[in-house]
């Protein structure tokens, strides 16, 4: 197995477990997409953890699983799930939390910018090292976490980054020792589960959206959510619990 699926108490924890670094090859993205598009629409899964088992978070692409240039359409068709994979995290109808217990390199750090909320152990490492194999890309993502000239930094040299320098540059929420990692990321999961699942699900869109909008289109979009919301059996029960000062029962609807 290649990628592991535990969902217990509303959180799903996604492992990638392809040993020994947890590249990704043709068949792992494909079931990374299946399990994220399942996880969007399961009732019983309110938050998602993603990390990887062993050493490793992710190495990025399987160099051996790369498309032969001369054969027509392979490229394309790799690049398609390639560019799928993220879409399927990043497009989740559930917060995505990356647990980062080892390095992240290339598609690997990929998979941690689709994510919602970045952790990560200390050790933890950070890179796109396509130049270092005659390859392009990653711009489109570093970009969006780093200043002009440190992604360009990155990018030319594939130079690799700790965990702390990124936590100092305020990309990372946290870096934890290693065996702290997954009880705070259960922790922040637990959290999130805990609030009304429509509520969630509606925020999640927000968010995605706020990324694709100017401030001003963004707020109006979160008004006419909230204006959705406030109609819900789950947001009138949650304003009652909370008059009550009870624990709210939600019912998703």
């Amino acid at each position: 197995m290649s990628i592991e699926l535990e969902v217990s108490e509303y959180i799903a924890v996604v492992r990638l477990d392809k040993p020994p670094v947890n590249a990704l090859d043709r068949a792992t993205r494909r079931r990374l997409i299946e399990i994220f598009d399942e996880v969007s629409e399961r009732a019983d899964v309110r938050v998602a953890i993603l990390t990887g088992t062993g050493k490793f978070f992710c190495s990025g692409a399987d160099l051996k699983d790369r498309p032969d240039a001369q054969k027509a359409g392979d490229f394309l068709d790799h690049n398609r799930w390639t560019r799928e994979t993220g879409n399927a995290i990043r497009e989740c109808a559930k917060p995505v939390i990356a647990a980062v217990n080892g390095p992240a390199l290339g598609a690997g750090f990929g998979l941690m910018a689709a994510c919602d909320i970045f952790l990560a152990s200390e050790d933890a490492t950070f890179a796109m090292p396509e130049i270092n194999v005659g390859l392009a890309g990653g711009v489109s993502m570093l970009r969006t976490m780093f200043g002009r000239s440190f992604t360009r930094r990155m990018f030319f040299t594939g130079m690799k980054v700790p965990a702390a320098e990124l936590y100092r540059r305020g990309v990372l929420d946290e870096v934890v020792p290693g065996d702290r990692l997954m009880p705070l990321a259960m922790e922040i999961a637990q959290e999130i589960a805990s609030k009304a699942p429509l509520a969630v699900a509606y925020a999640k869109q927000a968010a995605n959206m706020m990324d694709l909008m100017p401030q001003r289109d963004g707020y109006r979009f979160e008004q006419n959510i909230t204006m959705a919301l406030a109609k819900t059996e789950d947001a009138q029960e949650a304003r009652k619990a909370f008059l009550e000062k009870r624990k709210p029962v939600y019912k998703g609807r």
